[in-house]
């Protein structure tokens, strides 16, 4: 549990963030992942899912520009053996250490105090559980966060800039391929190599937690998550 008594940073004044994105907005995403590691030291973090492909993209930059930004993997405990697998073959690849976030509360309790399946019956409240909830714990020693999302993902995430404050963890959150495409994230994996998830080869273009993705078209990767209804975010990326 958080300790109440802490203080979180005082948000980033708009013109500083507005200055920022001048700055990098067209710029390769090394050059905000160097200045974030220079500007915050080891008080920043890099969230990767080990499903999508550009958290990839971003790992690999970060270790391959030997920045010291910690790496954060939120385990629900419900996700693909196959995500899994990667975590564990991206911590041998890279060399490097992990930080795997996993719920306060096990499946089992979960089932026991909210019933069975309740991704099933409540996706958004599974999803705070599972998801939400653990990545505001995970955050809370840093001052910013580095993640993967782009523009082109969904609608919510259209008007995605490179620099934005968070209201909700009270930090800044850094998102470095935001005006990337599909295309250049893939074009990066294999002129790098970088390793993926192999159900992106599979008929899975977007991957979550195994119960609630299903295989979907490339024109509309977001169709195969929580299939057959209205939710697309898992929450982590929506300020409300």
């Amino acid at each position: 549990m958080l300790d109440s008594r802490s203080t979180r940073p005082a948000p980033w004044p708009d013109h500083a963030i507005q200055t920022l994105n001048t700055r990098f907005r067209e710029r390769p995403p090394e050059e905000l992942l160097g200045w974030a590691a220079e500007h915050f030291g080891r008080q920043v973090a890099l969230t990767v899912s080990f499903g999508g492909a550009a958290g990839m993209v971003l790992l690999d930059l970060v270790v391959r520009h030997k920045l010291p930004i910690a790496v954060v993997f939120l385990d629900t405990g419900l996700l693909f053996p196959e995500t899994y697998a990667l975590a564990e073959a991206a911590a041998r690849h890279y060399g490097i250490t992990i930080e795997r976030r996993q719920p306060g509360l096990s499946l089992e309790a979960q089932e026991c105090q909210y019933g069975p399946a309740l991704y099933a019956r409540d996706p958004d409240h599974c999803c705070t559980i599972r998801k939400v909830t653990p990545l505001r714990e995970a955050l809370h020693p840093y001052e910013a966060w580095i993640s993967g999302i782009r523009r082109d993902q969904t609608a919510q995430r259209a008007t995605t800039e490179p620099v934005q404050w968070s209201v909700k963890h009270g930090l800044l959150k850094l998102s470095p391929l935001a005006a990337w495409s599909e295309r250049e994230v893939w074009a990066y994996l294999s002129s790098h190599q970088v390793p993926y998830n192999p159900l992106l080869d599979q008929g899975y273009p977007s991957l979550g937690c195994a119960p609630c993705t299903h295989p979907a078209g490339a024109d509309a990767p977001r169709d195969g998550r929580w299939s057959g209804s209205a939710k697309t975010e898992c929450g982590l990326h929506l300020e409300l």
